[in-house]
């Protein structure tokens, strides 16, 4: 099957999902979550580890938001492909190198290691225009605990790999991070697939907010988008590039 914003490689029993808009800085767009969707569907019976990766530049930006027009109205898909990499039968890896934003580190913070480089960049900026990581935040909390979520949200400026590293948002990092994935790759391929599947359903079950939450999330994510307030100021960046305290 051929995709339009990933490229996938298998190499059993390893599955490669690579964002694959770099031109537009891999922002998610309604087709970007059905096809990911698609592809881990494809994992669920033989695939032992996922790895999600992007470019040097960008892992994941955020929302493209002339191309995610039904995911603003309706989050449920995008939230439910974070619940898949969380709890799915594979061992999700994100190998992060560049930047990553606002629905980006969902994409992190959903997976069970996270591997980067020195350049790694990671931060939350829905604040700025009166929005919310609503669905962000039950994936991030699990990583990183309330208060460091918090000021993440808060504060809306990127922190470094090294931070990250600190807050446990990064399992691992060094400047040559694809070397260390395959380090990790090396030991982790090992493992059955039947001893992944029960530790992951151990494991979500041990964790059930991520289900608890999701009404609470979608409720709040709908709610600011449908701020028209909020949405003048968002398109207002994306024409003009302007924030909401520069003046024309």
């Amino acid at each position: 099957m051929e995709f339009q914003t990933i490229e996938v490689r298998f190499q059993d029993p390893i599955c490669f999902i690579k964002f694959n808009r770099n031109q537009d800085k891999n922002t998610i767009t309604d087709q970007l979550i059905e096809e990911f969707s698609h592809v881990l569907q494809m994992c669920e019976k033989d695939v032992t580890v996922v790895v999600i990766e992007g470019s040097s530049e960008y892992f994941c930006f955020g929302a493209d938001f002339k191309g995610v027009e039904s995911s603003i109205k309706n989050p449920e898909p995008l939230y439910e492909l974070w619940l898949r990499i969380a709890s799915g039968p594979y061992i999700a890896i994100a190998h992060v190198q560049g930047r990553v934003n606002a629905g980006g580190v969902g994409f992190v913070a959903a997976c069970d290691i996270v591997i980067a480089n020195e350049t790694a960049l990671f931060s939350l900026s829905e604040l700025i225009f009166g929005l919310l990581p609503a669905c962000v935040l039950p994936f991030l909390i699990r990583r990183v605990g309330f208060q460091k979520a918090n000021y993440m949200t808060l504060m809306t400026h990127p922190i470094t790999v090294q931070q990250a590293h600190t807050w446990n948002l990064v399992d691992a990092y060094e400047s040559q991070s694809a070397v260390l994935l395959r380090k990790h790759l090396l030991r982790l391929k090992h493992l059955s697939k039947t001893g992944v599947q029960r530790y992951k359903r151990y494991s979500t079950e041990l964790y059930d907010a991520l289900h608890t939450c999701k009404p609470l999330a979608i409720k709040a994510n709908q709610e600011v988008f449908s701020d028209s307030g909020n949405l003048e100021l968002l398109n207002r960046f994306i024409e003009k590039g302007l924030f909401p305290w520069e003046v024309e």
